[in-house]
């Protein structure tokens, strides 16, 4: 949902305002160790404890946990446009491959540019008609890439920048794609 603010220019509130909970995960893009924040009125947060209760859950000097999550909002909110940025440099840049197709290279209609990066693979036009998607996702991670395929057969790749991408892992990625698509 951070990531949808900021790349909408809006707060975080208001993209919450319609629904009655919002579950908010603090390790990803915000890179807490650990941790989900449950937002919602006092009355369903009530019953969300005693639920979890319920069913054993909950955890004893979970502060520790506590201060990473608190650190994360605090510090790592105003970095996710620099994950955009990465995004958007990596999606133009598997564009310009021959056989990668991303349809994010070109700007959102919206101008809102997220950290996700999907995109679909074309063997055909590599001249290597075996490559696809779970092919080039082996390669990648043979050289350290970690990408995701998606989709019912593997035929999309969604790559994600985060905390711990920097520009030169995105320049490494790009790379490393190349050399995939080349054969070498």
């Amino acid at each position: 949902m951070f990531n949808a603010a900021v790349a909408l220019g809006c707060p975080a509130r208001e993209l919450a305002a319609s629904f009655d909970t919002v579950t908010i995960c603090l390790s990803k893009g915000l890179g807490a160790p650990v941790g989900s924040v449950l937002c919602g009125s006092s009355e369903v947060i009530r019953e969300a404890h005693r639920a979890r209760k319920l069913l054993g859950g909950g955890m004893r000097q979970a502060g520790v946990i506590a201060a990473g999550g608190l650190h994360a909002l605090d510090h790592h909110m105003a970095r996710l446009e620099e994950d955009h940025r990465h995004a958007k440099r990596l999606a133009e840049g598997i564009a310009e491959l021959p056989g990668l197709f991303c349809a994010q290279a070109s700007p959102p209609a919206n101008g809102a540019w997220t950290n996700l990066v999907y995109f679909t693979v074309d063997g055909r036009a590599t001249g290597r008609p075996e490559l696809d998607a779970s092919g080039l996702v082996d390669r990648l991670r043979s050289r350290g890439v970690l990408v995701h395929a998606l989709g019912a057969h593997g035929e999309r790749i969604r790559m994600v920048t985060h905390l711990g991408i920097t520009a030169a892992d995105i320049d490494t990625t790009l790379k490393h794609l190349r050399s995939c698509l080349n054969g070498t």
